[in-house]
């Protein structure tokens, strides 16, 4: 069963809406009805470089869950600006 703070993996094993895989950080297991052997998880879609993008909540077999890491985050350029040359400016 999915904790809070669990990175999943979701592909078709757990549902047949992800055809394209997707990876999730758990909020929460909804406890809404659910047909048997299924359940309602709340969490957020993951990016390629790990930042969550999209808040979901989705109906999912648990028996189709892959526990995964976060996904590895891209290399972030330098935050290091190059000053600007100033000098006069020409008006008119």
């Amino acid at each position: 069963m999915p904790r809070a703070g669990d990175v999943l993996h979701l592909t078709r094993a757990a549902s047949v809406q992800f055809l394209r895989p997707i990876f999730v950080r758990v909020i929460r297991v909804l406890d809404w009805p659910t047909y048997d052997g299924w359940l309602w998880i709340d969490g957020y879609e993951l990016a390629a470089n790990g930042d969550a993008v999209a808040r979901r909540s989705l109906f999912v077999m648990p028996a189709g869950l892959i526990w995964s890491d976060v996904p590895a985050r891209a290399a972030r350029r330098s935050t290091t600006r190059t000053p600007v040359k100033r000098g006069p400016v020409r008006v008119g």
